[in-house]
């Protein structure tokens, strides 16, 4: 796909098959099964009363035993008020259910996790995180999603200081989750490190916010990354930041896109379609790292990115490009973890031992099955293949454990990993 027309065409044949995806043969992705048998008097005097009575009992003499009597260690609700729905904005709940019950299919088919869907009518951020927090006994985990910024990090942190059980929002930490690991891969085929690299991230909304968060805790340096929204480049001199934005502010000279631009090692992406121009792309350090992520069209698409240089490592959304940055690496995994170690909490530790699984997994011989589900020949760790693949089998027995030791190993996990 070289055009403008060619992805408008494929688009609309897209957009058509989802309508019939969605509508037939019954409305919607998910429904529920029962997990217990019920087909004797016996079976309903045991699933509901009598019997039912006993794990009652058991639960309010024991709450932890409601993961062993319940399915709450296996329920995640993914829950949003519709605000910052995919690229399509504030388009509210009740629109927001067809991207949630995909989430919802994502846990499933990847990590085995249920989820219900909530959409929430909330205007008001303390609306939202009064919702979540009375229908929290319910769950093991919240997997926050497409509200919008700044009011995300408000209610993620407030959920996180109260609730028992973990809380991500994973436009936030589960995108930065993937760039890192991709990053990191990508800086070391370019024979860069973190630590010295001048990284752009052009976006400044929930991504972009965690993205420079994360990398400055691997170990990039502050004044080193450049973060870009409308106003130009986000510096410790503006006056008009809130608290989100002023964290990540770098003490520079520096005013515009391509000011920030010029000489540097990494670009990321996080905005909108073709911002950037071949002349900006060229002013780049040697051996550049690009990370566009705008979907369905990029910040620049790799066809001009290659013409322009021939030393670039890049990576987008897209599944039609290779290095595709998709969530669905890590949030599957990232819960999968936190849910088999009962964790409190998806802490820092764990997010960074989600990135260097996805980042080791990489360096492994890649199986059969993902070479024939991409209709590969070979595929092995280079520029092309700086990520793992979604469909790979092995990202469970990897991310998962990871995360689960990390939850241990930093104190919010009750018990040692299974």
């Amino acid at each position: 796909m070289s055009n403008p027309e060619s992805f408008a065409h494929a688009d609309a044949q897209l957009n058509q098959e989802a309508l019939v995806y969605h509508a037939a043969p019954s409305p919607g992705k998910t429904a529920i099964h029962i997990k217990k048998a019920a087909e004797t008097q016996r079976d309903l005097s045991l699933a509901y009363t009598p019997g039912v009575a006993e794990p009652v009992r058991r639960i309010d003499a024991d709450p932890g035993t409601a993961y062993q009597y319940t399915n709450k260690g296996n329920l995640v609700a993914v829950i949003t008020d519709g605000s910052a729905v995919l690229g399509l904005g504030d388009v509210g709940p009740l629109a927001s259910k067809p991207v949630m019950e995909g989430k919802a299919v994502l846990f499933k088919h990847f990590a085995d996790i249920d989820v219900f869907d909530i959409e929430v009518h909330a205007k008001h951020p303390q609306e939202f995180i009064e919702t979540v927090r009375r229908i929290a006994p319910t769950f093991g985990g919240i997997n926050l999603e497409d509200i919008a910024a700044p009011h995300c990090f408000e209610i993620e942190q407030i959920l996180m200081d109260e609730l028992d059980i973990p809380v991500f929002h994973d436009d936030q930490h589960g995108t930065a989750i993937i760039i890192a690991a991709g990053l990191l891969n990508a800086l070391e085929l370019q024979n860069k490190g973190l630590e010295d690299a001048r990284i752009v991230v052009l976006g400044a909304g929930a991504a972009g916010i965690a993205s420079i968060r994360l990398l400055m805790t691997l170990g990039a340096h502050r004044n080193n990354i450049f973060a870009i929204d409308r106003q130009g480049v986000i510096h410790t001199g503006r006056r008009d930041l809130n608290p989100y934005k002023f964290g990540i502010a770098a003490d520079t000279e520096k005013r515009t896109l391509a000011d920030a631009m010029e000489g540097a090692d990494v670009f990321i992406g996080v905005s909108g379609p073709d911002l950037i121009s071949a002349e900006v792309l060229s002013a780049m350090a040697p051996r550049p790292v690009v990370f566009a992520l705008s979907n369905p069209v990029p910040e620049i698409r790799p066809e001009i990115a290659h013409k322009v240089r021939d030393d670039i490592i890049m990576a987008t959304g897209r599944s039609d490009y290779p290095n595709q940055v998709n969530n669905v690496l890590g949030f599957p995994f990232i819960f999968r973890g936190a849910l088999d170690a009962r964790a409190s909490r998806i802490n820092e530790d764990m997010q960074i031992a989600a990135v260097y699984a996805l980042k080791d997994l990489t360096h492994e011989p890649v199986p059969q099955s993902v070479l024939d589900a991409y209709g590969l020949d070979t595929l092995s760790h280079g520029p092309e293949y700086i990520i793992p693949k979604p469909f790979d089998p092995r990202l469970r027995d990897h991310v998962a454990p990871a995360v689960a030791r990390a939850a241990v190993e930093s104190g919010v996990a009750p018990k040692p990993a299974d």
